[in-house]
């Protein structure tokens, strides 16, 4: 849910700047990044219970350890995002940015509910 969430945020940030509302962008993305942070923090204590537990599943871990590193790579791409906006404010090119930052979030958001329903839900059964 944190990720389906955090997509949904990051959707209003992306209108938000379309719409030169530089206030709401910064709160759109604060809520994204607290939300794509949980997620990463839900993850890795699955991680830590599934490893203490001897789970030998190489296949899932290398997936969702990629899944999750792409998240990383995006929360730091929203910070730096932040800090143009904060630098040089909602400019054609920086919204340009932003777009292309919320087509990266929902792809990770799609490609996490692959996941989902792939590992998690079809493994098991």
């Amino acid at each position: 849910m944190c990720l389906l969430l955090s997509s949904y945020t990051c959707g209003l940030g992306a209108l938000s700047a379309e719409r030169g509302q530089r206030d709401r962008v910064y709160i759109f993305a604060a809520f994204t990044f607290a939300l794509g942070a949980a997620f990463l923090f839900i993850e890795v204590s699955e991680f830590a219970v599934m490893i203490r537990s001897g789970a030998p599943f190489i296949g899932f871990f290398t997936l969702v350890v990629m899944h999750g590193a792409h998240v990383t790579g995006g929360l730091i791409w929203l910070i730096y995002l932040m800090a143009q906006v904060v630098a040089k404010g909602v400019r054609v090119h920086v919204l340009r940015r932003l777009l292309c930052f919320s087509l990266f979030w929902h792809t990770l958001d799609i490609v996490w509910i692959g996941v989902l329903t792939l590992v998690y839900l079809m493994g098991a059964r």
